[in-house]
């Protein structure tokens, strides 16, 4: 398998990363199946990795794509550019996600006598909005489901945000070059690992973050370094052997975790993979999986495979609705507002 560095495969004219987005939030609408249910058992990925289910797999899989594409967007745009694209890209979309979600499903779906005048209600709309923290319930809304939540899914966006803070400041500080980075990013990954194990079991909230960053921050580390490192497809299946291996030890969070990483790079710039040029379904998918699913469970009982089927079905067209009536209209207004920089290889399928 020949080897191409991560710069060279960039620099080309095809990438997968909206189809590897896209692949990631069905994985999120197939794993929730469970948990909407209340169904026995686990989803495949569950029993292959025995490990994490399809949702949390496919959340660390978008927080590396997201580590490396947010890197590429801020070294070509400007401070200002950099945080009205983030903006528009998340804020749009979300705020008619939570909208809809307060001003349509909970009238036609609550059971409850005061839902306008519920301190819930309104906590629902601007936690979730604004990208400060999460909430997830609405008075009287799924209550007789198995999981009421409206939408668990939100949680991973006010993590997402801050990264991408974080991100701008280590630009700002000048921490972006590879001799730097690099010893900053091995040294985070050991301090976290040293104190998850020094602390364990971590609270899972605490536990979900460090994940995220993790993965963020070792996409961001593979942008940094794009001109040294290579894309070499036996070194993912050397990485999937050793996580066969170990897997149901211990130890198999280590090949899993440069596995995850290091082989979606590989799918993204390497593999030949069905591309998609010109729309991106995938966030729109995300936001509304969840609400969709409790929609088909409320409406049309079953299994966890009848529930994915159907939202798989429902979420599509919400997901398409977002995407031609929301997102991408907000991509053209900040294509007209933001002044990039001179592009550098920035390939297809940016961020």
């Amino acid at each position: 398998m020949r080897s191409t560095t991560i710069a060279e495969a960039w620099a080309g004219d095809r990438n997968n990363f909206n189809l590897i987005r896209l692949l990631a939030a069905w994985l999120v609408v197939y794993g929730h199946a469970w948990a909407i249910t209340g169904s026995a058992g686990g989803d495949v990925v569950t029993w292959l990795t025995r490990f994490k289910f399809a949702g949390g797999v496919a959340v660390d899989i978008f927080f590396v794509v997201s580590g490396f594409l947010i890197a590429a967007s801020l070294q070509r745009n400007s401070m200002r550019a950099y945080l009205a694209s983030r903006a528009l890209r998340i804020l749009p979309a979300l705020a008619v996600c939570v909208a809809l979600c307060v001003f349509v499903l909970g009238p036609l779906l609550t059971t409850s006598q005061d839902y306008w005048r519920h301190a819930d209600t309104w906590r629902y709309l601007w936690t979730n909005a604004s990208l400060w923290s999460n909430a997830y319930f609405l008075p009287g809304v799924f209550e007789n489901l198995p999981n009421p939540a409206v939408n668990g899914s939100l949680w991973t966006l006010p993590i997402e945000a801050r990264l991408y803070l974080a991100l701008l400041a280590a630009g700002a500080f000048g921490l972006l070059a590879p001799r730097r980075y690099t010893p900053l990013w091995a040294l985070a990954l050991v301090a976290a690992y040293a104190y998850a194990l020094w602390h364990h079991p971590l609270p899972d909230h605490l536990m979900n973050t460090m994940w995220c960053a993790a993965f963020f921050i070792t996409g961001t580390m593979f942008w940094v370094n794009r001109e040294r490192i290579g894309l070499n497809g036996w070194g993912v299946l050397a990485l999937l052997l050793l996580a066969t291996i170990t897997r149901g030890t211990p130890w198999f969070h280590l090949p899993y975790f440069a596995l995850i990483g290091y082989g979606t790079l590989w799918l993204a710039l390497a593999a030949r993979l069905p591309v998609i040029r010109h729309t991106d379904l995938s966030y729109g998918m995300y936001l509304y999986g969840w609400p969709a699913g409790q929609l088909v469970q409320a409406y049309s009982p079953g299994s966890a495979l009848h529930n994915a089927c159907w939202t798989t079905l429902l979420v599509l067209a919400l997901a398409a609705a977002s995407w031609f009536l929301i997102e991408r209209p907000a991509l053209r207004l900040k294509q007209r507002l933001v002044a990039r920089r001179p592009a550098t290889g920035a390939g297809i399928g940016s961020a």
